[in-house]
C-alpha cells in the first residue's frame, strides 16, 4: 500500500501526461485532411478592433457539406480581415465571399501533402511522448527525494516507481493509438 504522498506524486505525473495527450488531440484536429472540419480554424486569429481574436469568436463556422466550410461573420466589416487571416494561416484554403458569407472549398489532399501531414502527426506524437517521459522522470526523482527525506520507505519508493512506469506505458500506448488513427484518417481518400 502506497503512502498518500507517493500517491500524490503519481497522480500529479499522470495528470501532466494526460494534459499532454489532450493537447496532442486538440493539435491534430487542426490538420486539414480533405474533409470539411471547422476545427481546422482553431489557430486562425483575426484582427478585431486592434486585438488578435480567435476566428470562432467573431464568426460562426459551419460545414454545409463534406467539402465546404462557411464562415458567417457577426459584423460585415470583418469579411476582408477574416479572408486575410485565413490566407495568412496557410491552411491551403482559398476563401471567397459574396458580401455576407465566406466560403472555403476544401480541396482533396495530394499524396505529398498526405505524407507531410503524417510526418507532422508523428513528430507531434513523439513530442508528446517526450513530455510523458519527462513527467515520469520528475515523478521518479520526487519519489527518490521523498525516500531520502524518510517520508516514504524504500519499498514504497520502488512500488511507486513501478506504478509510474505502468502509467507511462499506458499513456505512451494511448499516444500511439491516437497517431495511428490520425494516420488512417489522413490516408483515407
Amino acid at each position: 500500500m502506497l503512502p498518500e504522498n507517493a500517491k500524490q506524486i503519481i497522480s500529479n505525473a499522470e495528470e501532466k501526461m494526460q494534459d499532454s495527450i489532450d493537447f496532442l488531440e486538440e493539435d491534430l484536429k487542426t490538420y486539414r485532411v480533405g474533409k470539411a472540419n471547422p476545427s481546422i480554424f482553431n489557430n486562425v486569429v483575426v484582427d478585431y478592433y486592434g486585438s488578435a481574436t480567435p476566428l470562432n469568436q467573431v464568426a460562426s463556422i459551419t460545414t454545409p457539406d463534406a467539402k465546404t466550410i462557411t464562415i458567417q461573420p457577426w459584423e460585415r466589416s470583418l469579411i476582408g480581415k477574416i479572408e486575410k487571416a485565413i490566407l495568412d494561416a496557410n491552411l491551403g484554403l482559398t476563401p471567397s465571399n459574396n458580401g455576407e458569407i465566406i466560403r472555403c472549398v476544401v480541396p482533396a489532399l495530394t499524396e505529398e501533402r498526405r505524407k507531410d501531414l503524417i510526418k507532422k502527426a508523428k513528430a507531434a506524437g513523439e513530442n508528446t511522448k517526450v513530455v510523458i517521459r519527462n513527467a515520469r522522470r520528475d515523478a521518479v526523482d520526487q519519489l527518490k527525494k521523498a525516500q531520502k527525506a524518510s517520508t516514504i520507505t524504500e519499498d514504497a519508493q520502488k512500488e511507486g516507481e513501478e506504478e509510474v512506469q505502468k502509467v507511462t506505458d499506458k499513456k505512451v500506448k494511448a499516444v500511439d493509438t491516437i497517431i495511428a488513427a490520425k494516420e488512417k484518417e489522413i490516408l483515407t481518400v
